[in-house]
């Protein structure tokens, strides 16, 4: 019984991430990377709507991420609200080769937060540093507007893997740590009120931006 039991616990854990971003910044490439350790050269814009799901290991606990990618074009809009729906994470990508792809994460953030929880973990990705010799975005400029925003930030490569894993391991392990601590308030509050028998119970209050703190500090390129 014991034994089914610590199975059955170690499944628990299951977050929604959502890549997003302009169409060919490399979404679906950086997810085949992570996935699947495959890189394809003339993949395709993504129709419609494909999701993965990975397991990684937290603290001893199976933990799986379920990790959904869509089109970046407009025509795809009438997915959007299914989409984001119960979503706790999210890759914002951009290619550093491209800078309008850059200038339109203003609008991303403001479709993320339109349609999921506002304290949903976001780290802003600069894909393609492969490109050295056509890059349009400096790294201190995807680092400003993270630190603005209060993502996390990082810059990777689908093609040769630099920081791919490190982008997803991210937003996972934030996740983990935030529900971690968020069970430890509970159980705390619990003990609490328990311990104050009939008498008036005492409520934590948690910060309304505790799903991204210390985001803003965090940089892992370099």
């Amino acid at each position: 019984m014991a034994n089914n039991r610590d199975e059955h616990q170690s499944e628990d854990y299951l977050f929604k991430i959502v890549m997003i971003g302009d169409s060919a910044v490399g979404k679906s490439n950086l997810l085949a990377r992570f996935a699947r350790n495959e890189f394809y050269s003339n993949s395709k814009s993504t129709i419609g709507v494909e999701f993965q799901t990975q397991k990684m290991l937290i603290d001893e606990k199976e933990i799986k991420a379920q990790i959904w990618d869509t089109a970046g074009q407009e025509r795809f809009k009438a997915v959007t609200s299914a989409y984001y729906r119960g979503a706790v994470g999210a890759l914002l990508v951009y290619d550093i080769s491209r800078r309008r792809t850059f200038e339109n994460i203003g609008r991303w953030l403001n479709e993320l937060h339109t349609h999921s929880d506002m304290n949903v973990v976001v780290i802003l990705v600069g894909n393609k540093t492969d490109l050295k010799d056509a890059r349009e975005v400096d790294t201190a400029e995807g680092k400003a507007i993270a630190e603005a925003e209060g993502l996390f930030f990082i810059e990777t490569s689908a093609l040769d893997s630099s920081n791919v894993t490190a982008a997803f391991e991210t937003v996972v392990k934030e996740i983990y740590h935030i529900l971690s601590r968020k069970v430890f308030q509970s159980l705390a509050q619990k003990r609490e009120v328990s311990s104050l028998g009939s008498g008036k119970s005492v409520v934590l209050q948690e910060g309304a931006s505790d799903m991204n703190s210390g985001a803003g500090g965090f940089q892992c390129c370099s």
